[in-house]
């Protein structure tokens, strides 16, 4: 039995007690579906995946070198933190109004304001190298996080506007790689680029070349994304889409959607266990450079390639991951189990921070990544079966802004506890929650409704399909055997 609830999209005529249908819209007399991939898809992308890289990579160049910056501007650490926490905090009140133009407004119009708001904030950053204009770098960083709020929700989006069924999760994981992949150049390149100099104005050169390059590689973005980005294929990739296509924009309401997926009892576990993990993550990434100098002085190069090292494995985790999902569609089971691993890769950390040897550092670091990292695309995949037929981006905006908040409680809490009890203590209070998350995750009911909607419009299609051949094909045994001897 499938309710019409869960299927907004289908023509009013192919819902019955029992879905049957009488007419597909997407059905040719040539017993062909509109649906058709592009090459070009590939080009969107991986624009997607280049301005994410950008915007991220900004967010996390400040705290992986924290006691440089504090020095240059004459700040304390929480200042710095705030660097990385005005990212999460721009989030929450921005991501509604967001959320409400990529569903009415479409994906070209996102990705030029964020390219755009990107842009200026580099060039702001630019103007801030001196050592009163601290209020002007954090102008540039909050046009940074504006920016981040218009990024984080089209990954998914994007993946199924312009991918096929069968390499949704793949696409996903490849558009959540690229902010992956600044986030990794955001713990490597800052340490590199600005040593720990004592001359002021020597400090002073290296961190303006560092802001030249970021904002010379987000102006060449920004024109290739006027350039170049497509708001969607001309013909629609998937059933799914071409159904999603077919409703008119006055039946939908952004309220009414968002309403009802805070009714929906296992995407609103996703949320809060989807909030943790990432919150984790975010922690762990902002104060990276705090608990790795406490043990290991003077090691800030280090600092920065054990984030690297964190990033990278969490990259191949989401890789490994979209394609599994892709093949398996085993949604709750790999949330599950990636989550379940996080935790006990967080615990492992913890244990092993300070026993002084950097080699083991990396190797739990790089176990920790690859599943907490690995968890960032199973998260929005999960999120757009449990909630389909409503916009992609209406449930990763709440996923990100469940993530937000608990990056920054997570980043304040743990920051005072490293501050009065240690790293140890920090990291045992991140692997509490850790803990509630995958309890949450074991609870949530796998209703996958967008591998239903599919697997009911190809059956649709195939009982179409017989329907149409059989009007079509000519009938010459009837007529043999009905002419006269």
């Amino acid at each position: 039995m499938v309710k019409l609830a869960l299927f907004r999209d289908l023509p009013p005529n192919c819902v019955s007690e029992q879905i049957e249908c009488t007419s597909i819209p997407n059905v040719n007399k040539d017993n062909t579906t509109t649906t058709h991939l592009y090459k070009r898809r590939w080009v969107m992308v991986f624009l997607f995946s280049s301005y994410s890289l950008c915007n991220a990579f900004q967010w996390i160049q400040y705290g992986i070198i924290n006691n440089i910056f504090m020095k240059f501007y004459n700040v304390d650490s929480f200042a710095i933190d705030w660097m990385s926490m005005i990212y999460m905090l721009t989030y929450i009140p921005f991501i509604w109004p967001v959320s409400w133009l990529l569903d009415k407004k479409g994906l070209r119009l996102i990705a030029l304001m964020a390219t755009a708001i990107n842009c200026l904030g580099t060039w702001i950053k630019v103007a801030s190298v001196k050592q009163n204009l601290f209020w002007v770098t954090m102008l540039g960083q909050f046009a940074g996080s504006l920016s981040q709020v218009f990024i984080l929700g089209m990954p998914s989006r994007l993946a199924s506007v312009w991918f096929g069924s069968e390499e949704v999760s793949t696409a996903c994981s490849i558009g959540v790689f690229g902010n992956q992949m600044g986030i990794a150049i955001g713990f490597l390149v800052p340490p590199i680029l600005v040593p720990n100099v004592d001359d002021m104005d020597d400090l002073a050169y290296h961190i303006s070349i560092m802001f030249y390059i970021t904002a010379g590689m987000a102006t060449v973005i920004f024109i290739l994304v006027v350039f170049m980005f497509q708001e969607k294929p001309e013909i629609p990739p998937t059933l799914a889409q071409v159904q999603a296509r077919s409703t008119p924009p006055e039946e939908y309401s952004y309220m009414a959607s968002i309403l009802r997926l805070l009714r929906n009892l296992p995407f609103m576990l996703l949320v809060i266990s989807y909030g943790l993990n990432v919150g984790c993550f975010y922690a762990v990434s902002t104060l990276l450079n705090r608990m790795i100098i406490e043990h290991y002085p003077g090691e800030e190069v280090n600092a920065g390639r054990i984030g690297l090292t964190i990033v990278i494995a969490g990259m191949v985790g989401s890789l490994i991951c979209g394609i599994w999902l892709d093949k398996t569609k085993t949604y709750k089971q790999t949330t599950l189990a990636v989550y379940l691993m996080s935790f006990v890769g967080m615990v492992v950390y913890a244990f092993t921070l300070n026993l002084g040897h950097l080699w083991v550092v990396f190797v739990t670091s790089g176990a920790l990544g690859f599943f907490m990292t690995g968890y960032l695309p199973l998260g929005f995949e999960f999120a757009v079966e449990l909630t389909f037929p409503e916009g992609e981006g209406t449930s990763s905006g709440l996923l990100n802004c469940s993530a937000q908040i608990f990056g920054i409680i997570f980043t304040i809490g743990q920051g005072k506890i490293i501050d009065h009890f240690g790293t140890f203590a920090g990291n045992i209070f991140l692997c509490v929650f850790l803990l509630i998350g995958t309890i949450m995750t074991a609870f949530i009911k796998s209703d996958l409704r967008r591998q239903k909607a599919n697997h009911l419009a190809e059956n649709q299609v195939a009982s179409v399909s017989v329907s149409v051949s059989a009007i079509w094909c000519p009938v010459k045994g009837d007529v043999s055997d009905t002419a006269p001897g």
